[in-house]
């Protein structure tokens, strides 16, 4: 049995876009600074910005791991964003407005023992025999993984600053109830467009708003190491979570009931929700 997480995709649209517009009259600040990381859940609300927003207003900022070739210096405008180019179409050179910046560059300028030299899969410091010489453990993937998220956010909030423009996030609801994200990084926003939505319906959406079929049925990944995909580390399908989620957290039925539905993954998937609930009550307060 499946839920009923169908959307009019049309109305959805026009909602979102009236959102966008009124948080521009409201805030009186008509920029956004979004990162492109080529994703379904970004580009999608890349589409859903040009219809909000003047196209010169938006910065899109690609944030990959390494270096982009050729090298794009932090916060160079007009820098080599190839991929992404191909992925939305040619666009006016005046009106291109769009940013490189490698959250590992930026940490290796930062000249930061822990980052001074990095492989992926095994991250060392640099020239130190003991991981504790600098009073530090050896990071394992999820620390590294959080690190590089809060660099990108870093960057996007300092380009809002300097555009005088909001930061725009790209969080589903799906991300949202299991808690996949991090703290002051991917989950930190001025704006968020699609948060009410479940990562189906997002994928939804994206076909209606005709983004490439190459990005709407790639591998879901936050992108914080190779290889890494979203339901590697979930052990379970946006698709099963989605429906587990939604009976749990909308309809209020019960995880026996859900069990008997035939969601295999149910305890799985709500134990993962349950893990990272705390992310959704911090910071605790003394009232």
């Amino acid at each position: 049995m499946k839920t009923s997480l169908s959307i009019n995709p049309e109305l959805e649209t026009k909602k979102i876009v009236t959102f966008l517009k009124s948080v521009q009259k409201k805030t009186g600040i008509d920029k956004v600074v979004i990162g492109l990381s080529g994703g379904i859940d970004s580009m999608t609300v890349f589409y859903l910005l040009k219809k909000a927003y003047q196209l010169e207003n938006i910065i899109g900022v690609s944030l990959p791991l390494n270096l982009i070739k050729p090298i794009v210096d932090q916060f160079t405008e007009g820098g080599s964003i190839r991929n992404f180019l191909t992925q939305v179409g040619p666009l006016p050179q005046k009106r291109k407005k769009f940013v490189s910046s490698p959250p590992l560059l930026i940490m290796k300028k930062a000249k930061t023992p822990v980052f001074e030299s990095m492989t992926w899969g095994t991250p060392r410091l640099a020239g130190v025999k003991s991981t504790q010489k600098y009073g530090v453990e050896l990071f394992d993937r999820i620390r590294l993984g959080n690190i590089i998220a809060r660099v990108r956010m870093i960057i996007l909030f300092d380009l809002a600053k300097k555009h005088n423009a909001l930061v725009c996030g790209t969080e589903n609801k799906s991300e949202k109830l299991l808690g996949y994200f991090t703290r002051f990084g991917d989950a930190a926003s001025d704006i968020e467009p699609i948060s009410h939505l479940y990562k189906t319906q997002v994928r939804e959406l994206a076909n209606y708003l005709k983004l490439p079929q190459k990005i709407i049925e790639a591998k879901p990944t936050a992108g914080l190491w190779p290889g890494q995909t979203d339901e590697g580390e979930f052990g379970f399908t946006y698709q099963e979570a989605d429906n587990v989620l939604s009976l749990y957290f909308d309809k209020k039925i019960s995880t026996k009931k859900i069990r008997s539905l035939g969601y295999k993954n149910a305890l799985k998937i709500l134990a993962f929700a349950k893990k990272n609930s705390f992310k959704e009550k911090v910071p605790y307060l003394l009232k």
